[in-house]
């Protein structure tokens, strides 16, 4: 391998901003040599962004020396990043020595601590695959990352949204399938909505639809599965809503590794340009990894004590898991349940720190007939104003439109003061 050697097919302009989904790391190995501690704090802090989820990452003493007298007797990853503070004009000749040992296929990213055009542009044209200036930030190591692995002229992989309930029977579901609605109506877009409740999902129901296959089919045959296959066991609901349902049995269970779902949402993010995912309330290592790994997280939940506590451990559970990300969204739902005392709306989205996308009235009637009916709100009635909560909440969590400001709710329950301490 030689880094002077120039890459000609390496592109110069950033990739284009485009809506879209994530684009995590594939299984990579990456090697850092760092001269300071500090730096390699900095580095192993990057492994915690969700990009990062499938990096195997170990740190080194020592610097380009280091990495040198490293790979005389070990084979290179597929990445190294290295930090030196030599000066400008020895590092050439530093890099000359380090690939003489290293792999053809293996890629460096230099951790440099000279802000110089001149120096950036030799280092460019020697093979170095990217030259970052410390201090720096993890986003911004991982962002390089991602853009050195993507593949060339790769399309853009679609946003996935998921939605989970803060307690059992808040209304996660019936929130995702019409969000998904209101996406493929307002903007046009194909939707492929993943009913994740294998034992008890309700998209078949609500869409009134029941295919022959579904998600299930699909992680039955994980290892095998492959775009084809995925597109043959969608079933289509509606003009740009696509369905891969749960299979609503329990002559088996459904026992899951961390990781089986991820590579069918990798695969539907290949063809739809939005993913919604109906997440089941439960706790496992499949749901956590997920809503680690996903663009978007909305906590859907209903103004009671029993929701802002689900809510505030759910909301700084996935803070922890996507230290790097903006905080997870939330939507109230059945707001005004009769005779019921409930935390207003802007108190509870204080409480749990988290942007509130929108309030949904309780509407007993209205939701039952779309029930009963296999129909969404806006087929059931068009001009409810619950609909322009649900296109509203669509536009934001794709990216295409910021929510201003959220309703606010009557406040008829005080704050639990344990709770305040906690916020």
């Amino acid at each position: 391998m030689s880094f002077l050697n120039p890459d000609p097919k390496r592109a110069e302009e950033p990739a284009a901003d485009i809506v879209g989904g994530a684009r995590l790391i594939p299984r990579i190995t990456i090697q850092a040599f760092c001269e300071h501690s500090q730096t390699a704090q900095l580095v192993e802090s990057a492994i915690h962004d969700r990009r990062m989820s499938k990096v195997a990452l170990t740190t080194h003493n020592g610097g380009l020396d280091g990495a040198v007298e490293t790979y005389k007797s070990n084979p290179t990853p597929n990445l190294i990043m290295v930090e030196t503070t030599l000066p400008p004009s020895e590092i050439p000749a530093s890099l000359a020595r380090l690939a003489e040992v290293c792999d053809a296929s293996t890629r460096l990213i230099l951790l440099g601590h000279v802000n110089d055009v001149l120096l950036y542009r030799e280092l460019i044209r020697g093979g170095v695959s990217e030259y970052i200036v410390l201090p720096t930030s993890a986003q911004s190591i991982v962002t390089a990352i991602t853009e050195l692995f993507a593949s060339e002229g790769a399309a853009p992989i679609g946003r996935t949204v998921g939605f989970v309930s803060a307690k059992g029977g808040a209304g996660g579901s019936t929130v995702a399938h019409n969000v998904a609605w209101a996406i493929s109506q307002a903007l046009r877009q194909d939707s492929l909505i993943l009913d994740m409740d294998l034992a008890f999902g309700t998209a078949g129901l609500n869409f009134n639809q029941d295919p022959p296959h579904g998600l299930a089919d699909a992680l039955n045959v994980n290892q095998k599965i492959d775009q084809t296959m995925l597109d043959r066991l969608m079933s289509k609901a509606a003009n740009h809503i696509n369905l891969l349902t749960a299979p609503v049995t329990l002559d088996r269970t459904f026992d899951f590794e961390e990781r089986e779902f991820e590579q069918i949402i990798e695969l539907s993010q290949n063809t739809m340009p939005v993913v919604v995912l109906d997440i089941p309330h439960a706790w496992n290592a499949w749901i956590r990894h997920t809503l680690a790994t996903i663009d978007e997280v909305v906590i859907v939940a209903e103004p009671d004590l029993a929701n802002l506590r689900n809510a505030k451990n759910l909301a700084d559970t996935i803070k922890a898991l996507r230290p790097s990300e903006t905080a997870p969204n939330l939507i109230i739902n059945k707001l005004g349940l009769p005779r019921r005392p409930e935390i207003s709306a802007a108190e509870f989205a204080a409480s749990i720190e988290c942007r509130l996308l929108g309030t949904i009235p309780f509407d007993a009637a209205l939701f039952g007939t779309a029930a009963n009916n296999g129909q969404m709100i806006a087929e059931v009635s068009a001009n409810s104003k619950i609909n322009d909560t649900y296109r509203a909440v669509g536009l934001h969590v794709t990216g295409r439109q910021a929510v201003q400001s959220a309703g606010k709710g009557a406040a008829l329950m005080k704050m639990p003061t344990f709770l305040k301490k906690r916020a």
